[in-house]
């Protein structure tokens, strides 16, 4: 039989195999054979399919069945020799091609493989951090430019008898206080703006128990010295208060029980106060103000008659009038609440008290839309907060919720919940470490929430905590 007689036999017999492992098998039957012929005769088993008494089919097998063992033999060899270094260099990165692959449509059940840019879902959850210098509840806590927070005055001492002068830095890298320079005034109640400047305007507040011992002084914080300088004084004592930053870098303050009317604007480059063209519509006391995305304030809640009743107005500000105009009616008159403002635009309004006191408090809440200037109901908080709570928005856009007084002032709560705006409910989330009310909140820059001071009990006194907590709002959930 000829080389190429052999050949078309052994194609023959592999044609019905895979067609690449069959031309491996093939190229080395040929080389085999090749290698064979030029060895010497003397070879004692070079050569068995020349056996004589074997048939043409045994030969296929042995030659088939020999050139297969050993193309299997090199393929287990190469692997082994070519296998990836167990512990590839961290600088290295998959290949974005392969990155960028998804998976075939007709094979969507099997998972893609894994890489390392796949990320374990994490649970919301408290730590605690380092506590601050001085323990103080009704205190100012302001995020720097460069990533600090700023606290400052507040009620100090063991029962919270007396305001505080004192200011400490948070350092959110290392997760301690440190002491800065005091303020000239003692106070707590006040309001803290960031300015455009890098500075922090600090208004208001009280230096007793009374509304008789409101201030109308002013001081800046320079977060590069760590000092306070004196700038002018408000055309009204303030105490339940706001303030705003607008725009173009002026402050706009707002109601109080110094006067629930006055709007008043800082300029920084003067260091002076004026009076808004026109005064509010309504009285203002314990409501919010937000700064919407087209430059106005919202201003909702508080007694609009000056008493603990009435209809439950809100009004905006425009700063291109400097008038105020009705922003419709709430669902219900609030004092005590909060407002957030939504990543829509859209201001989430939540909680307080209304009509006879801190015991008609309410968990409802409401959303007010600026491009229609109404309002619309939406869930209720799981658990009814009747003061000292905080609203934070979180950079996923849900709104956290944190603390605060039990209904009719029988404790104090630990428990926290989050608003989603997808669907306008509320859901529990990790409860904080120690309950506390009258807290700050602060959202970092990494996204955590500095939770910090406030107070544990509910007695008269109601003595400051030092405590502080950050909340890991968790990822992949």
């Amino acid at each position: 039989m000829t080389d190429d007689d052999f050949d078309r036999q052994l194609q023959a017999y592999l044609e019905p195999g895979p067609g690449e492992l069959a031309d491996r098998v093939l190229l080395a039957a040929r080389a085999q054979l090749k290698t064979t012929r030029r060895r010497r005769s003397g070879f004692a088993w070079p050569t068995p399919w020349s056996n004589g008494k074997m048939n043409q089919n045994t030969r296929l097998w042995l030659v088939g069945g020999t050139a297969l063992v050993a193309v299997i033999g090199v393929g287990v060899v190469g692997s082994v020799f070519s296998r990836p270094n167990p512990t590839p260099s961290l600088s290295a990165t998959p290949s974005a091609a392969i990155n960028s692959v998804a998976p075939s449509a007709s094979n969507s059940s099997v998972a893609p493989a894994p890489t390392s840019s796949v990320v374990s879902a994490r649970a919301p959850s408290w730590s605690g951090t380092g506590g601050m210098t001085e323990a103080r509840t009704n205190h100012t806590a302001t995020l720097l430019s460069d990533g600090r927070v700023l606290v400052a005055g507040g009620r100090i001492g063991p029962n919270g008898d007396r305001s505080a002068k004192s200011a400490e830095l948070y350092d959110p890298g290392s997760g301690t206080w440190s002491a800065t320079g005091s303020m000239h005034d003692a106070r707590d109640g006040q309001t803290a703006t960031l300015l455009l400047n890098g500075t922090v305007l600090v208004a208001g507040g009280s230096h007793g128990r009374s509304y008789n011992d409101a201030l109308a002084t002013a001081e800046l914080y320079d977060p590069v010295s760590g000092t306070w300088t004196t700038t002018g004084d408000m055309l009204a004592a303030g105490i339940g208060h706001t303030a705003t930053l607008l725009p173009n870098g002026h402050v706009l303050v707002v109601g109080g029980n110094g006067n629930p009317t006055l709007a008043e604007l800082y300029d920084p480059a003067s260091g002076t106060w004026t009076a808004t063209v026109r005064p509010m519509i309504r009285y203002h006391v314990e409501h919010t103000a937000t700064l919407l995305p087209d430059g106005r304030v919202l201003v909702a809640g508080g007694p609009p008659n000056g008493r603990d009743n009435g209809s439950p107005t809100a009004e905006l500000y425009d700063p291109g009038t400097g008038k105020w105009t009705l922003a419709g009616n709430m669902d219900r008159v609030r004092l005590g609440h909060t407002a957030t403002l939504l990543p829509d635009g859209r201001v989430l309004v939540a909680g307080g008290y209304s009509e006879g006191g801190s015991s008609n408090s309410t968990a409802s809440a409401e959303v007010y839309d600026p491009s229609s200037g109404s309002w619309t109901a939406v869930g209720k908080m799981g658990t009814l907060r009747i003061a000292g709570w905080t609203a934070t928005l979180l950079p996923n856009g849900e709104v956290l919720v944190v603390g605060g007084l039990r209904s009719g002032g029988t404790g104090v709560l630990a428990s926290a919940e989050l608003y989603d705006p997808g669907n306008a409910t509320w859901t529990a989330t990790a409860s904080l470490g120690l309950s506390r009310a009258g807290q700050t909140a602060t959202v970092l820059a990494d996204g955590r929430v500095l939770v910090t001071g406030g107070f544990s009990i509910t007695d008269a006194l109601q003595s400051p905590m030092a405590s502080a907590e950050l909340y890991d709002p968790g990822q992949g959930n």
